[in-house]
């Protein structure tokens, strides 16, 4: 008797009324919704506007849900063109089947159109993306739950997948949950990306690529253990020699991006900056005026000098207008404080020159004086 497993739902699709509402189908919705929301989150912090990220999803999604379905179409043609199989259902997405690698390469193609019509680098939109995807596969991953779906090697674990259909060949039991699996190995690819990047200052696409290697690791040793029918190539799975050739892609990627073009971009959105730098703008402009003013301060201190020195100068000629005139400029550069001291200063000047004046004058006239005693002896 088992004490512990993963149930299986018993049906996958709900009906209101006539709309059928399919698990496969929410968990791929909500993994879009969750993937953009992050991937803005992140856009905006490098500096791009608010709404970018989903305006070049409406591109990127479409592609990449055609991209992903027609790699499952191609790589397991014959459950749709094979004897007594109908055709028409290789366009029931609804019912399952999208390969991550197609719905990555196709959506990138979307992506770019998007990118290409804002004037954006591809690059710099992937490495804000990257953690998002890896969330949205990990959310999307449950919808193969909900389908009883790409499960395992039979296990007794305690996390044993409890398999209840018997349709298309399953056979029920308890087998390893690869989807749930696959679902926490993505987060944690979301976590080592985020924290890579705020580390390392990822970018040019290198975010982006390693999202892709990391998941390539954990989807090579997660494909090898599940059990569907799938081509095999020298006795691996080929979802496992892609995920090898993906991987080295990925990381040569990297080495040589890091080579070339280190650091990050500077700008990932052009004008997304301008409303933002009008603003700091203003903000210092309000502290421009006292910045100004101490700037100028010791300049101006230096002309009060220089003004009280010529002041001082005039005043030692005897000229009480020219020290006053020389006063006053440097009063009205220096404000009501400035002024005050200045006159101050002319007129203890003018009563310094009034001083030495009649100082002068008394001694002129003595020596006038001494002449006229002078010339009375000599006559």
């Amino acid at each position: 008797m088992e004490l512990a497993y993963i149930p299986s739902p018993s049906h996958g699709v709900l009906y209101l009324g006539p709309v059928p509402l399919r698990g496969y189908a929410f968990c791929i919705i909500i993994g879009v919704f969750v993937a953009v929301w992050l991937g803005n989150r992140r856009w905006v912090a490098r500096g791009g506007r608010v709404g970018t990220v989903a305006d070049i999803a409406v591109w990127a999604v479409p592609f990449g849900l055609v991209g992903g379905r027609l790699y499952h179409v191609i790589t397991d043609y014959e459950l749709y063109f094979s004897a007594g199989r109908d055709w028409v259902d290789a366009f029931k997405v609804w019912e399952g089947g999208l390969g991550i690698w197609g719905a990555i390469a196709l959506g990138a193609v979307g992506a770019w159109i998007g990118c290409r019509r804002r004037g954006i680098p591809l690059p710099a939109y992937a490495d804000a993306i990257a953690p998002g995807i890896a969330l949205a596969q990990a959310i999307g991953r449950w919808g193969n739950w909900f389908n009883q779906e790409l499960y395992g090697k039979e296990t007794d674990l305690p996390w044993a997948l409890h398999i209840t259909s018997s349709a298309d060949g399953r056979v029920p039991g308890y087998y390893h949950p690869t989807f749930l699996y696959e679902s926490l190995w993505c987060i944690g690819v979301a976590l080592l990306v985020i924290w890579a990047d705020r580390r390392f200052k990822l970018g040019h696409g290198r975010a982006f690529a390693l999202y892709v290697a990391a998941y390539c690791v954990g989807r090579a040793w997660i494909e090898y253990m599940r059990v569907d029918d799938a081509h095999h190539i020298l006795g691996l799975r080929l979802n496992d020699w892609t995920a090898l050739v993906v991987f080295l892609l990925a990381v040569t990627y990297i080495v040589i991006s890091a080579k070339k073009r280190p650091g990050r971009e500077a700008v990932v959105e052009p004008g997304a900056d301008a409303s933002g730098d009008t603003a700091g703008a203003e903000t210092d402009g309000e502290d421009e005026p006292k910045a100004e003013a101490e700037t100028e301060s010791p300049e101006k201190n230096a002309e009060n000098s220089a003004d009280v020195g010529v002041g001082k100068g005039a005043a030692k000629t005897g000229s009480e207008d020219e020290s006053a005139a020389a006063a006053k400029p440097s009063g009205a550069k220096a404000g009501t404080d400035a002024e005050g001291e200045a006159e101050a200063d002319a007129d203890a000047q003018a009563e310094t020159a009034q001083e030495a004046e009649a100082e002068a004058g008394a001694t002129a006239g003595g020596v006038k004086k001494d002449e006229a005693e002078s010339a009375g002896k000599k006559r």
